[in-house]
């Protein structure tokens, strides 16, 4: 299939939701945007990487696949089905939307080297969100408090806690303090210190995981009843495209030069030099 032209594009947006698409102009830092957005979203974070295509919330389309291969890897085979799939070019898109960390050193280098790339040619934003927070994002709990888990390997956890902000219909998580890696041990004592007994809800793709930490907690004598875990989806992209068309509402975008990963965790080079995190 050919190239797909800007007019065609926008042609096919006109066809598929009734209205001609308004948001055609070179993004200016700190602007927000307002319109119909078309989105393209990708998570490069975990083996289980996703690439997704939205108009505003609404997910036009997503494809992923899970297998021990690098997401890295992979994710061109699935960028070329999935504009295919849809009839569009990348210079249709308005905003991309990319996983900017915690995860796989590797699939975060690639994923931000492609939208850094793409970001620039087109002149459009970048919004960069936390994997952790699009997992908090699909909680279907109403809690106040959402504590976001994702394997870290190695024996560790990611997690962050974020709290429930404004009206429901916001859609808002804030971050509280810092996104963390840290091993089941020491997110259980996490727990223990800020006392969440209830108010609070675990989410995560991965409910195993979580279920060493709660067993933990009752071998120490604390009941872990009380602290709800829903298991979440680990396909991500949907969910990012959805986080960044809130950052877009706010203007809370970035572009090419300044988007940047946040590893959470140091790389093996970072520790072998530096040793012990407080050295």
């Amino acid at each position: 299939m050919g190239r797909t032209t800007s007019r065609e594009s926008l042609r096919w947006a006109k066809m598929k939701f009734g209205r001609s698409a308004r948001f055609c102009r070179v993004w200016q830092r700190n602007c927000p945007i307002i319109g119909l957005v078309l989105i393209f979203a990708l998570d490069t974070s975990s083996p289980c990487g996703s690439l997704a295509v939205l108009r505003d919330e609404n997910v036009i389309a997503s494809v992923s696949t899970w297998t021990e291969e690098a997401y890295s890897s992979r994710i061109f085979r699935h960028l070329e089905f999935l504009l295919r799939e849809v009839s569009l070019g990348l210079n249709a898109v308005d905003l991309f939307a990319v996983v900017a960390g915690p995860g796989s050193f590797t699939g975060l280098r690639v994923g931000l080297a492609a939208v850094k790339g793409w970001a620039e040619v087109y002149g459009k934003p970048i919004a960069a969100i936390s994997a952790l927070e699009a997992v908090a994002a699909q909680a279907r709990s109403t809690a106040p408090v959402v504590i976001p888990v994702l394997d870290a390997r190695r024996g560790q956890v990611y997690f962050g806690v974020y709290r429930r902000a404004g009206s429901a219909d916001q859609h808002r998580l804030v971050l509280e303090g810092d996104e963390r890696v840290a091993t089941p041990e020491e997110f259980a004592a996490e727990l223990r210190a800020r006392n969440l007994h209830s108010g609070i809800v675990i989410a995560t793709p991965a409910p195993e995981i979580v279920s060493s930490v709660m067993a933990r907690r009752d071998g120490a004598g604390e009941s872990s009843a009380a602290i709800p875990v829903d298991r979440v989806s680990a396909i991500l992209a949907p969910h990012v495209g959805q986080l960044g068309y809130l950052r877009a509402q706010r203007g809370e975008l970035t572009d090419a030069l300044s988007l940047d990963a946040n590893y959470v965790r140091r790389s093996d080079a970072e520790m072998h030099l530096k040793g012990p995190r407080g050295s």
